[in-house]
């Protein structure tokens, strides 16, 4: 049995981010720091940093009075902030600032006089965010069936966006059909589906072009980038699982296969994939091939009041106030 090892996975640039928020938090201003919602959708990353003081709370009326929170890579509504204001916390925003972009694009064509048809999943925290910036001037699109009966006036001024860690293909679909009911609907000038989702599905297309006859990705049932990357599997015939670590993996789906494709969301740590890789070995794996589709080399700064604060630590003093994006 051949593995196929896809490049890129795991950890983009957005991810890494938010962790070393949390981290450097931590180091700064010492536990407990607390953390809005998951700050990623993984639940390695969040045991890991609950071990090292980090205390997750589902909303910020949960957090002590001035105490340290942090913003999950996911975004939120403005009214979050309104309330970290309120409670006088030391907020630090870890918002992906790919989904920052986003937000802002509702700002602007809205300010433009467009109506916004927002394609994404309903529930995701990504998307509770997007539309918390403007709720009454945004439509909410899951997927081809909706778009085919989405009733809007005739008139309005459309322009569509997108939750970044879309299926590339499924989002593609939607957009057709959205564009034969209303062909005066816009787009924005940059596409908003986030570089690494669109890497990480390109070397799952590749892998089945090289023979794979399974797919495990490894990530958090609530990753959606993940659950992506086995829907891209599936659509080209090719059985996937979706695999929290190595324990998940039943002996069965592999037996018989000869090329066995191996990815991972883009919360994922390395650590968990090299586990699952090992289990593969005791399986029969015999070679670890990697397929590489593209190079990332993106890095996204941390909010410069963050550093500030760990330059203050190491003169003596720290001093932290709402921060917003790098």
């Amino acid at each position: 049995m051949k593995v196929l090892l896809a490049n890129p996975r795991g950890f983009c640039a957005g991810v890494d981010r938010a962790v070393k928020i949390v981290d450097l938090a931590l180091e700064v201003f010492g536990p407990p720091v607390y953390v809005r919602r998951e700050i990623v959708h993984n639940s390695h990353v969040v045991a890991d940093l609950r071990g090292k003081g980090a205390v997750f709370v589902e909303e910020l009326d949960e957090v002590p009075r001035g105490a340290v929170a942090i913003l999950s890579a996911h975004g939120v509504a403005p009214t979050v902030f309104h309330e970290a204001r309120k409670r006088e916390l030391r907020l630090i925003d870890a918002t992906c600032p790919l989904v920052t972009k986003v937000h802002l694009e509702v700002h602007r064509f809205v300010r433009q006089g467009y109506h916004i048809v927002l394609i994404g999943h309903k529930g995701h925290d990504e998307v509770i965010g997007t539309i918390g910036e403007s709720p009454e001037h945004i439509t909410l699109v899951e997927n081809e069936a909706q778009a085919r009966t989405l009733d809007l006036p005739p008139h309005e001024r459309l322009v569509v966006l997108t939750q970044t860690t879309l299926g590339v293909d499924d989002t593609a679909h939607v957009l057709a059909a959205l564009r034969e009911r209303f062909p005066y609907l816009e787009l924005p000038p940059t596409d908003d589906i986030c570089y690494a989702t669109q890497n990480r599905q390109d070397a799952v297309k590749e892998m089945q072009r090289r023979g794979m006859g399974l797919l495990l990705v490894v990530g958090s049932r609530n990753s959606s980038n993940a659950a992506r990357l086995v829907e891209v599997a599936l659509t080209r015939g090719v059985c996937g699982f979706l695999i929290d670590s190595a324990a998940e993996i039943c002996a069965e789906w592999v037996r018989g296969v000869e090329v066995v494709g191996v990815s991972a969301g883009a919360s994922t740590p390395e650590s968990v994939v090299q586990g699952v890789l090992n289990r593969l070995r005791e399986l029969g794996a015999d070679s670890i091939e990697l397929c590489t589709t593209a190079e990332e080399d993106t890095v996204f700064q941390i909010p410069p009041a963050l550093k500030q604060a760990v330059s203050e630590r190491a003169s003596g003093g720290v001093r932290l106030e709402i921060l917003g994006q790098s």
